[in-house]
This record gives structure tokens, C-alpha cells and sequence, in this order.
């Protein structure tokens, strides 16, 4: 090979390239070349670094990325081998050869994609300068969104979901530039996940249910995405949003199947979730759903026993340690409120396997945000429930349109309300009083 190429170096320019693409070409073609890679290596390495011309470079570098490409070489690791030797040459002169190192890197890429070498995949994609490289002159804003939703959804594979949405912002700002309903699905199905690692469980679970309906996804696919949205239903914060969601998957039939179809319905129906119940929904999870949460110092501060709480058998946790553990307590905490008008916060605590404080300011949060109705009587120790209004249940449970109204109610205002109505009956009988005792002595005097 090496007297080859010096034979070739004393050629003139004009003919150096033909005589490359004819080495090249021989080297292809000879049947079981065990020394393909050394013979590739030498060739590109002076091609390179020995001033054959970059005219002459780059048309054999196309020519060996469109060898490697096809099934000339069948063997895949040694296919790879090539390619990133290659690469290692080549990127000492990257700004000569700019297409042909992208050309090479989409090669690498798609080998470890097909080996499952998700991060290493998407490293390589990421590595192409897409916004900038003389290659992309020629690419589509459509052919760059493409790229991006495949990174996206490599680095979805590693659950690297940071760099994931980083990619996926990218992708957003070039939707417009597709009518490609494959590619279109492609990044609704990103926008699912990303919602799903990002905890916004009630965004995740409509952009799934969604997809699930779909008739060009593969029937296994769209099971998989209505068992997720149902996963994520169940993840979500309890409250109005998150009924209209359980709602609409109750109502389909196809959820009858899934093995989750007891916790959705019992969620549905605000019955109260078992421990029993909750470990096998449990084992369905992903890691990123069984994802650890932290308390804030206030709330570990308010949640602490007090020395009327220490009785035996108490519970001592202060808080959900897990997205699971705080959504099934949250939960209950609504369950109750259908079955009871108040509980004391003892009773809530040992329903829901925390100390007293930790279950009131558990409730707290939720009559903050709207998402339960009630008052806390803090002298009492004792959470009042309100009944749910009928338009409350239409637009939550029977999956109702419009909007639910979650500003933080004036519970300040619900005892004044209360206290004026009071009143005014409290007049009302003492009026009728008086007027009965009237009539009482007239009739008497008549007489």
C-alpha cells in the first residue's frame, strides 16, 4: 500500500484524483481484505498529511463514506473501527473537510444507535455544529429538526431529560417548518416524555392519551402510551385537572385492560388507596417516577410530633418521601373529604401513615391551591371538609369544559359568611317569636 501511494504522489494534480478513487475502489473490492482497515487508514492518512490536494481529498472521502454506508462491509465492528479512525485523521483538518467529517459522524452515529449505544449516539449528533458548519448551508430547517428530535430522543433513552429538553427547545423554535406527520408525531412523543421527567404529570398524561389514539402509531406503541397516561394520571397532584383526566380515562374502554385499571378506577371513584394496592402500581413505575422529594424546613418544622401526639403506635414520618407516596396520600386526604365533614388531624395522620402536622399541612397546601375544598381549625385540631358544589362535579369528574377556578380561597371570609347567616336566622326566629306572642294576646283579650 505504501509504494502504491508513493507512486501516486508524483502524479499530476489532475490525475491524483482519479488514481485515489481507483486505489480506493481496488481496496473495496478485494474479496476477505484482512488488512481493509490498515489499507483505509494508510490511504486517508496521506490523503491528509501529505498534501494530495484537498480537490482530490474530499472527492475520496465521499467516496469512502458512500462505501461505508452500503453493505460493503458487513462486519459492524469493523465498520465502526473505520469510521472512527477515519474521523481521528480527518478532524486534525476538520475545517477543509467539514461535510465529509458530519457525513462520517452521521455514519458513527447510526452504528451506535444500532448497537444501543444511546449517549454515545447522541454525544456524536451533538457534535455536529448545526447551526453554523458549511454542511448546513445545505441542509432544511425541516432536515436540522430532524436531527434535533433524534437527539432529543437518544438522550430520553439515558433519561438524561435536561440535556433532552435543551434539544427539544431547539426543535420547538423549527416545528413550524414540517407537515411531516411522522415527524410531527415524533416530536408530540418527545413532548410526552419530557413532560413526564419533568413531573409535569398532568401534561404527560393528555399529550399521551392523545397519542394513543393515533392510528399510524403501532398498536403496541399506542398501549404503551394510554398505560402511560394512565401512570401519570395517577402521579398527578389530586385536584379538579386532574379528575377531568381520570374521567376521560375511565371512559375508555381500552383501559379495561391495563394491569393499572383497579388504580385508576379506585382513584376515579375517590376511594381510598391500600398500601397493599400501592406496591404493585409500584412495580410498574420508571425510576425517574419513584424519584425521591425533599421537605422544605418549614414544613419539617410544622410536621414534627408535639408532646400531645406521642402515643403509641404514632406515626413519626413527616412528609412523602416519594412522586408515588405524595400522590397516593394526596389522594386520600380528598377521599376523606367525600366521606367525612371533618376529621382531626390525628385521624388524618394515621390514615395517611403521618405524624398530626405533617397531615395538617399536608391539607393546608391543598386548600391553598384549590384543590380541596375546606377550613382548618387549628385550636380544634380539626380540618373541616366543604361538600363539592355540582358544578365543581361537572366540570372535574364528569370531564366538564371550561376552565377550573384554583385562586386561593379567603377562608376568613367563609367564617363571616357563616357567622352573618347565623344571624339573620337567629332574627328570623326571634321576629316570628314576637309575632306569634302578638297574635297570642289578641285572641286572648277577645276573648
Amino acid at each position: 500500500m505504501d509504494q502504491k501511494l508513493a507512486q501516486l504522489s508524483v502524479l499530476n494534480q489532475k490525475d491524483k484524483g482519479a488514481a485515489y478513487l481507483s486505489l480506493l475502489s481496488s481496496i473495496f473490492s478485494a474479496q476477505g481484505n484482512a488488512n481493509i482497515a490498515h489499507d483505509v487508514h494508510a490511504l486517508v492518512d496521506h490523503l491528509i498529511n501529505q498534501d494530495a490536494g484537498i480537490i482530490a481529498g474530499r472527492q475520496v472521502l465521499t467516496e469512502l463514506i458512500n462505501g461505508l454506508t452500503s453493505t460493503t462491509i458487513s462486519n459492524t465492528e469493523l465498520r465502526k473501527a473505520i469510521v472512527e479512525d477515519v474521523l481521528s485523521v480527518v478532524q486534525l483538518r476538520a475545517t477543509s473537510y467539514e461535510e465529509q467529517v458530519n457525513l462520517l459522524k452521521f455514519e458513527l452515529a447510526d452504528i451506535l444507535e444500532h448497537d444501543e449505544d444511546w449517549s454515545g449516539a447522541a454525544r456524536v449528533l451533538r457534535g455536529i455544529n448545526l447551526e453554523a458548519s458549511q454542511r448546513c448551508t445545505n441542509l432544511s430547517d425541516e432536515e436540522k429538526l430532524r436531527v434535533y428530535i433524534r437527539i432529543v430522543r437518544l438522550l430520553l433513552e439515558e433519561e438524561d431529560s435536561v440535556q433532552a429538553e435543551t434539544y427539544h427547545n431547539r426543535a420547538t423554535s423549527l416545528i413550524h417548518s414540517t407537515s411531516d406527520r411522522k415527524t410531527l408525531l415524533a416530536y408530540k412523543l418527545c413532548q410526552a416524555r419530557i413532560s413526564d421527567y419533568a413531573r409535569k404529570f398532568l401534561e404527560a398524561a393528555s399529550r399521551y392519551h392523545e397519542l394513543s389514539f393515533i392510528g399510524e402509531i403501532d398498536e403496541n406503541e399506542r398501549t404503551y402510551m394510554l398505560s402511560a397516561a394512565v401512570t401519570c394520571a395517577v402521579l398527578a397532584p389530586a385536584g379538579p385537572n386532574r379528575s377531568r383526566i381520570l374521567s376521560s380515562l375511565c371512559r375508555d374502554e381500552r383501559t379495561a385492560q391495563l394491569p393499572t385499571y383497579s388504580v385508576l378506577t379506585k382513584m376515579f371513584l375517590d376511594h381510598i388507596l391500600r398500601p397493599i394496592e400501592i406496591k404493585e402500581f409500584e412495580k410498574t413505575l420508571k425510576p425517574h417516577q419513584l424519584a425521591q422529594i425533599a421537605l422544605s424546613a418549614n414544613d419539617r418544622l410544622s410536621s414534627t410530633l408535639e408532646d400531645g401526639d406521642l402515643v403509641e403506635g404514632a406515626s413519626t414520618r413527616t412528609g412523602p418521601t416519594t412522586v408515588l407516596d405524595r400522590a397516593v396520600m394526596e389522594h386520600n386526604v380528598l377521599a376523606s373529604s367525600r366521606i367525612y365533614n371533618n376529621i382531626s388531624f390525628g385521624g388524618l395522620g394515621a390514615l395517611l401513615d403521618l405524624t398530626p402536622g405533617a397531615a395538617e399541612t399536608m391539607a393546608r397546601k391543598m386548600i391553598e391551591q384549590g384543590r380541596l375544598k375546606g377550613h382548618i381549625n387549628q385550636v380544634d385540631k380539626l380540618i373541616w371538609f366543604e361538600a363539592a358544589r355540582e358544578e365543581d362535579d361537572a366540570q372535574g369528574k364528569a370531564g366538564g369544559l371550561g376552565d377550573v377556578n384554583q385562586d386561593t380561597e379567603d377562608t376568613g371570609s367563609l367564617f363571616t359568611k357563616r357567622w352573618d347567616r347565623q344571624i339573620r336566622m337567629t332574627a328570623a326566629h326571634v321576629s316570628s317569636a314576637v309575632l306569634n306572642i302578638h297574635f297570642y294576646r289578641l285572641t286572648s283579650n277577645r276573648g
